[in-house]
């Protein structure tokens, strides 16, 4: 069936409700597709995308090749998401800088309910599942306290946090924003977006070269990382399933401690922007943090964001028709 101007309107729309979940750790970009019934037609669309592209377009021109990789319908999606990813990335940024506690009460809430909904997937709990989610759990928190082995505006850093996230997108239920959160790229994610249009806008060309350069990073480690793992997660999930899934929801377990919303400074770093940021934080007790603690708001936003992955997961076990 062709599509008209308003279906590919719709795709961009879904598009954008994709890049904002992409933003937010805990919640997955392919959840959304699979609720707003485009996950099958995606995974197709880029299976799709290959060298043969060529091969197409020199044989019988490039509207032929276009149609091959469903061309309309990846432009249309990719256009929503970026739209969405560069207008929640300044909120974001904003909402690191000037309500920590409050974001990471709402993060906080969101991975507290994706462990529950990930671990509930598990069908058989033995020895070996038990065992692989407390070591994920313990090898998480660990990650969660080191000390970066390189500055996460490195490259080469940013290189391996693509190389690592990419598991997110094929895996189910875990976000590319979780696995940079806990790689502690997160934040240096989010200023590259908004950096890479900051600088196109204004045609700040020092400001877009360095911000061009570390997306690139991220985008060519997460390729890199695809074609080597994506083949044997693919394996994994479909002949170990729940010990994937145990291993999933240790790492969130381990994980909580970093986003944890009270936080003391023990060593700062200085970024990008010469700004001073911190480097290593550890988690306290609301009750010991200095200045206002919100507490109030931030168990309201605890709550905001288990409900949040709450509905999801029912909305994703009515599969669209």
């Amino acid at each position: 069936m062709e599509r008209r101007f308003i279906d590919y309107l719709i795709v961009s729309l879904k598009g954008i409700a994709m890049g904002a979940a992409d933003v937010v750790p805990g919640v997955s970009g392919g959840t959304i597709a699979f609720i707003s019934g485009i996950y099958e037609e995606l995974l197709e669309s880029i299976d799709g995308v290959n060298l043969g592209f060529f091969k197409v377009w020199k044989e019988n021109g490039f509207k032929s090749a276009w149609r091959s990789i469903n061309g309309n319908f990846l432009l249309s999606l990719l256009l929503g998401i970026a739209l969405s990813i560069a207008s929640l990335a300044k909120a974001i940024k904003w909402l690191l800088m000037n309500e920590p506690i409050l974001l990471w009460s709402f993060f906080f809430g969101l991975v507290l309910a994706s462990i529950f909904f990930i671990g509930k997937q598990i069908k058989r709990w033995h020895m070996a599942t038990v065992l692989a989610m407390i070591l994920a759990a313990v090898l998480s928190y660990f990650i969660t306290i080191a000390e970066p082995f390189a500055s996460p505006e490195s490259k080469l850093y940013l290189l391996f946090c693509g190389f690592v996230a990419i598991i997110a997108m094929i895996l189910p239920g875990v976000s590319g924003a979780f696995i940079l959160l806990i790689l502690g790229a997160y934040q240096t994610a989010i200023d590259t977006v908004n950096d890479l249009f900051e600088g196109l806008s204004t045609m700040n060309t020092g400001l877009l070269k360095e911000a061009l350069l570390r997306f690139l990073m991220l985008a060519i480690g997460a390729v890199m990382g695809l074609k080597t793992f994506s083949k044997l997660l693919n394996w994994m999930f479909k002949h170990y399933k729940d010990l994937t899934l145990a291993i999933l929801t240790g790492f969130m377990i381990g994980s909580l401690n970093k986003i944890w919303p009270w936080k003391q400074v023990i060593s700062w770093r200085l970024n990008s922007h010469d700004e001073r940021v911190p480097l290593l934080e550890e988690s306290i007790s609301p009750f010991n943090f200095e200045g206002d603690n919100q507490m109030v708001m931030a168990i309201l936003l605890v709550v905001v964001g288990y409900l949040t992955i709450a509905i999801l997961e029912r909305l994703g076990k009515q599969k669209p028709e």
